[in-house]
């Protein structure tokens, strides 16, 4: 079909590839996704489906359904012939590659910058930057060519110096991002980080176009986790910077200037983020000159869609919202498989949360089937582990399915010392058991969750008190520690590798610890043979998690990108967020 995006129902990847350190996120760079606010509850019309048949290789749940009737584009879509609006949250503002915290700030660095390595559909890294990659045979030393002549939005060349200074940056004593360049052991890097070295004497740029870097420990993650580093010119960053102090570059996360497809110029917080095509750009000029970020809300981004006022948007993926995108009929709709998953966070630093049989109790007492499908219908299921089901690391071999059961929670809870008190609620110590929710404003999926586990935990002896704020609020109270219980979202990369359940991890906000989870994550990083022998400990690792639930987990979902039929060119998978084919991307006019 003319423009069928690449789909990815559920793959075995048989390489070994992670999204790098300086994405900060989930297997290695879970994005923190805001994702709550993508939901709405449905209404179940199973048996009412009158729709042609799914195309072979998808069903009723996943797919590329191409719409029924471009020709009943509104006329303001039309009309716009050479700027492309996409729909999302509004950002934070942290267009840093090496600092951002959402999934919205990284559309925008996915935009503007570019990495020596990407990922591909199928969730395997290939060439952007990097010209190419020769890894030595004991596996410690990395060498990466960058392609010739390409250059920064203002007119710099991109140089080797410049990766270095982007290791300088996440390898500073004070850097606070989320990225964890020390797990890879650079030769060198403790001494830069942790002493007074002035130079990390494991990164040697041999010329403009080559940097080598030697490790001390081979891993199966190395090759991808340096490659998808984001360059960024020091020339225009680093003009004050200095090791020790982060401030220069900070001061500077709103005005971004990187080699990527566009270059940003404008930010109006909450409204826009707005772009033009970077012509001199080393894939090709973008066939499309002005890219406009809008942000939008649950409310707002279907009848902003049926209007024409934006061209495309990830929609929450329920029965409701998918009826009502196929009956606009100018619409293409992309459904696949989230690469993430849906979950309540702890707070592990307070007492209450510390005792196993407490959070297994919380997991028993929340039916959590009655909230995924009264959100998604047929559009999600409830999860048990922190992989996705496209992973060629996922397992539900002997992994409890917490099973909604108010009796063996309570029966939990009265093992771990709690007692109802004179007015039913649960006490231990002369405390009450009460829970201070964190839950996102105008969050749909918050909206459905809440009053079930409050009716669930109040039948439990457990008070759930919520303060309503918005989604970059709770993040900066995750970020402080100031906070017992949050919803929110990962998105995870292809390899299983993270720090968001380490002990003391870059990516860990919530104080959870566990021996054996720290033990056979870094036996699964560090493991060389192959994607099978690795599956094998991370099974035991997800046993472990499954176990002892360092979140509450909630579901896997599917992901939804409604797209005016007039745009062509764009390549969305579960792996591949949609800036990686902005270049490539076209209207028909």
């Amino acid at each position: 079909m003319k423009k069928r995006m690449s789909l990815l129902l559920a793959i075995m990847l048989l390489t070994i590839s992670v999204l790098a350190a300086c994405s900060g996120g989930t297997a290695e760079e879970p994005n923190q996704g805001d994702e709550g606010t993508q939901q709405e509850t449905p209404n179940t019309n199973e048996g009412e489906n009158t729709e042609e048949p799914p195309a072979e290789g998808e069903d009723e749940s996943q797919g590329y359904f191409e719409a029924e009737d471009p020709a009943a584009n509104p006329d303001t879509a039309k009309n716009r012939t050479d700027t492309l609006i996409v729909g999302m949250t509004s950002p934070k503002g942290v267009f840093n590659p090496y600092f951002w915290q959402t999934a919205y700030d990284k559309y925008v660095v996915n935009t503007v910058f570019d990495t020596l390595l990407e990922v591909s559909g199928d969730g395997t890294y290939t060439e952007s930057l990097a010209e190419s990659v020769e890894v030595s045979e004991d596996g410690l030393t990395y060498t990466y060519k960058l392609k010739p002549d390409v250059k920064y939005s203002d007119g710099t060349p991109v140089t080797m110096n410049d990766y270095l200074f982007a290791m300088k940056i996440m390898l500073d004593p004070k850097y606070d991002g989320e990225s964890d360049m020390m797990s890879l052991n650079i030769v060198g890097a403790d001494e830069y980080k942790n002493g007074d070295a002035t130079e990390i004497s494991g990164i040697k740029v041999i010329d403009d176009l080559t940097v080598e870097v030697t490790v001390t420990e081979a891993t199966a993650v190395t090759r991808d986790y340096l490659g998808d580093v984001a360059l960024l010119p020091e020339s225009y960053y680093g003009k004050d910077f200095k090791k020790g102090d982060m401030d220069s570059l900070k001061a500077m996360h709103d005005k971004p200037v990187g080699s990527g497809p566009y270059v940003m110029t404008k930010f109006s917080p909450g409204q826009e983020v707005v772009f033009e095509a970077n012509e001199n750009y080393f894939k090709g000029a973008p066939k499309i000159k002005n890219l406009v970020y809008k942000t939008t809300t649950e409310e707002t981004r279907l009848p902003m869609l049926q209007s024409g006022e934006i061209d495309m948007d990830m929609i929450t993926v329920s029965e409701d919202n998918v009826e009502e995108v196929k009956m606009m009929g100018f619409i293409d709709l992309n459904i696949f498989p989230t690469n993430g998953y849906g979950y309540v966070a702890f707070n592990h630093n307070l007492e209450k949360f510390q005792d196993q049989k407490v959070r297994q109790a919380l997991m028993y007492g929340l039916n959590r089937a009655e909230i995924v499908e009264s959100i998604y219908g047929i559009y999600a299921n409830p999860l048990n582990i922190p992989e996705s089901s496209v992973s060629w690391a996922y397992t539900d071999e002997d992994v409890e399915a917490y099973e909604f059961d108010p009796e063996k929670a309570k029966a939990l809870l009265e093992e771990a010392g709690w007692a109802a008190g004179a007015d039913g609620t649960l006490e231990k110590d002369g405390e009450k058991f009460t829970i201070d929710f964190s839950a996102t404003a105008d969050n749909p999926v918050v909206e459905a969750l809440l009053p079930i586990m409050t009716a669930n935990y109040q039948d439990l002896g457990i008070e759930i008190k919520a303060e309503t704020l918005d989604f970059n609020a709770i993040m900066d109270k995750k970020d402080q520690g100031n906070f017992e219980m949050f919803f929110a979202a990962w998105g995870l990369t292809p390899d299983p590798d993270n720090t968001v359940y380490i002990t003391d991890g870059a990516q860990n906000d919530t104080g959870y610890s566990n021996e054996t989870v720290d033990k056979l994550m870094k036996e699964g990083k560090m493991n060389l043979d192959g994607p099978e022998a690795r599956a094998g400990i991370y099974k035991q690792m997800y046993q472990e998690m499954n176990k002892d639930l360092p979140n509450l987990f909630l579901y896997q979902r599917r992901d939804g990108w409604a797209i005016n039929s007039r745009v062509n060119g764009l390549d969305i998978t579960a792996y591949k967020d949609f800036p990686f084919s902005l270049y490539q991307a076209e209207l028909e006019q």
